[in-house]
């Protein structure tokens, strides 16, 4: 049990240490991914830190080395000079108990020591005698010289008979020197003795360390100018680059008089003249498209608005015809029950048609408030009731057993659902069409599911396109406009709300409506799921239809428009927001009549 506590210790700390790492390099993590100049800038000095330290690096061993090397070859210099010098004077002696040959031992390292005397930072010369111990060695100073004339030194010297060196260091006269220590034997009459001579390296040592301060001080000098100049030169590049991206976020916001200040003649300011040139290629086109797309709208909105004269008529003549319908032949009245049928078709389509312009303008208005949803979705069904029983689907229906309030436009909110449950009514195959309700504290979502033929690959993408329908020359029920899905889109993003598709092949199709409670909030999560519950789907993943959503934790938003794939499970990518629609007209075949199929 200890054992495992210290670990849950040890793995607390760990995750608060990381935490706290994490948190600590943050901004630096977000400055080097932002900033094109601090990623140049900081792999400048680091790789030019890297090359600056090894070149010091070498140049101050290099150096140390030389200076070793020489005061190597001066010492071997001189040791020979000592060792006949020591020759000379020790050979006249033919036995070692000679009583004059302590005092000829003691005059040679008088005369080799130079009278420089080690506490003043010169040499020491001694001569041992490592065959005959009753000769006490002599040497030039009273410094202890055993941690400077090592046991296995004095092995080589007087073992093998030859000239060897170390370098050593120990502490004389309170200060720490190193040593460059050099023994080589001397040849007498009664043998040999050794000959040690120990050079500080004092001068050497200052040498060396100088050459390392010099390189030292001149690398991190040249890594700040390299740093500098880095930065300079960078600033050369990205401060143009940086421009144009300020641009472009201005043009895409639509500012599209602005232009980039073009300076010079070379490759930054042919950046900046073509890109000026491009923003003034895409000012004129978009104004040209807006223009034509005004036009466009204004077109529609005039044409529908002058045939809602000529229709008018004809509605009230064909009203007459149809009234009297009995009184004419089979044939004629036959006619006048077509002309009728297709009337409302028209004037449904023209319904929408003015609907559609008004979103185009822009004119759209939400009128809020808060309202009970299932009513609304009861009042759907019934309405749809007929036309259920005609092509023999169920309409099954799973609502809460408390109010769903929620703030919303109902009449644009029935509109959805009419379109919605109308065209999985159509499309149902004769199979149970279910309509289901949930909310939570902040967003209020309605699927409908069908069991029919479902969604085709790539179908999901174009639900939501005007006048798209999945297939041309199926028989409809509803003599649909095609154009219900996309008010009911613009209804959805008015309310900035979301309405999203999801279809297999075989397996059905599902819609969901995600409107958040209050008008306004931002939804981030819908109730219900989009992808249904039953048989597993075979065709593509869902699309929502609407202006981008993310989840809580995503970094960038996607955008979308209507028919505009954004595949995604559970909450949506992209959202759909709304715009108005016409007054619903009180009967089911005017209320189906605006469903699409």
């Amino acid at each position: 049990m200890p054992v495992r506590r210290l670990l849950r210790h040890v793995r607390r700390y760990w995750r608060a240490l990381v935490r706290w790492a994490r948190r600590t390099a943050a901004p630096a993590r977000r400055a080097w991914r932002r900033s094109l100049q601090a990623r140049v800038i900081s792999i400048t000095l680091v790789a030019s830190s890297l090359l600056v330290g090894g070149f010091g690096w070498f140049v101050a061993d290099r150096s140390a080395k030389i200076l070793l090397n020489r005061a190597q070859d001066e010492v071997e210099a001189q040791m020979r000079t000592k060792v006949e010098y020591a020759y000379r004077q020790l050979t006249v002696h033919r036995q070692v108990f000679d009583p004059k040959l302590p005092s000829t031992m003691r005059a040679t390292v008088d005369h080799l020591a130079d009278g420089n005397p080690a506490e003043n930072g010169g040499a020491i010369v001694t001569l041992r005698a490592a065959e005959y111990p009753d000769l006490k060695p002599v040497s030039s100073t009273n410094v202890d010289t055993s941690q400077l004339i090592t046991p296995e030194l004095v092995k080589a010297v007087a073992g093998r008979g030859g000239e060897y060196q170390q370098i050593r260091t120990a502490e004389i006269a309170g200060v720490q020197t190193k040593f460059l220590v050099s023994g080589s034997p001397v040849p007498t009459s009664f043998g040999h003795v050794e000959l040690y001579y120990l050079v500080p390296l004092t001068t050497e040592d200052r040498a060396a360390n100088q050459i390392r301060t010099t390189v030292l001080v001149t690398g991190l000098t040249l890594v700040l100018l390299l740093g500098i100049v880095a930065a300079l030169v960078t600033r050369l590049v990205v401060t143009p680059v940086r421009d144009a991206a300020r641009t472009a976020q201005r043009l895409s916001a639509g500012l599209l008089d602005q232009r980039m200040k073009v300076t010079g003649e070379d490759e930054l300011a042919l950046l900046a003249a073509s890109f000026n040139q491009m923003a003034a290629n895409l000012q004129r086109q978009i104004v040209r498209l807006e223009e034509m797309s005004r036009l466009q709208r204004r077109f529609t909105s005039d044409v529908s608005h002058e045939l809602r004269t000529p229709l008018t008529t004809v509605r009230m003549a064909a009203d007459l015809l149809f009234a009297e319908r009995d009184e004419f032949d089979p044939a004629v009245a036959r006619s006048a029950e077509l002309l009728q049928a297709e009337l409302d078709r028209f004037e449904s389509l023209l319904t929408d048609l003015l609907e559609i312009s008004r979103f185009d303008a822009g004119f759209a208005a939400l009128d809020a408030e808060h309202a009970d949803l299932v009513p609304i979705v009861q009042r759907v069904t019934e309405r749809l009731t007929g036309l259920a029983e005609r092509v023999g689907v169920t309409i099954e229906l799973r609502l809460p057993d408390t109010p769903v309030i929620a703030e919303v436009d109902p009449r644009r909110v029935e509109r959805i659902l009419r379109n919605l449950v109308g065209n999985a009514v159509e499309h149902g195959e004769g199979k149970p069409v279910e309509v289901t309700l949930a909310c939570d504290d902040a967003a209020v979502a309605v699927t409908v599911r069908d069991h029919g033929v479902g969604l085709k690959p790539g179908e999901e993408r174009l639900v939501f396109n005007r006048f798209w329908r999945a297939d041309p020359s199926r028989a409809r029920q509803t003599g649909g406009t095609g154009l219900g899905l996309s008010i009911s889109v613009e209804d959805a993003r008015l309310h900035g709300g979301w309405l999203e598709a999801w279809g297999s092949p075989g397996n059905g199709a599902q819609f969901r409506l995600t409107l958040p409670v209050r008008s306004g909030d931002r939804l981030v999560a819908a109730p219900l799921p989009l992808i249904p519950r039953d048989p597993l789907p075979t065709g593509p993943a869902a699309i929502t239809a609407g202006p981008a959503v993310h989840e809580p934790d995503a970094a960038t938003p996607l955008t979308a428009q209507a028919g505009v794939a954004s595949p995604g499970v559970g909450t949506p990518a992209v959202d759909a927001a709304e715009k108005p629609a016409p007054g619903a007209a009180g009967s089911v075949a005017a209320d189906a009549a605006e469903v699409i199929g």
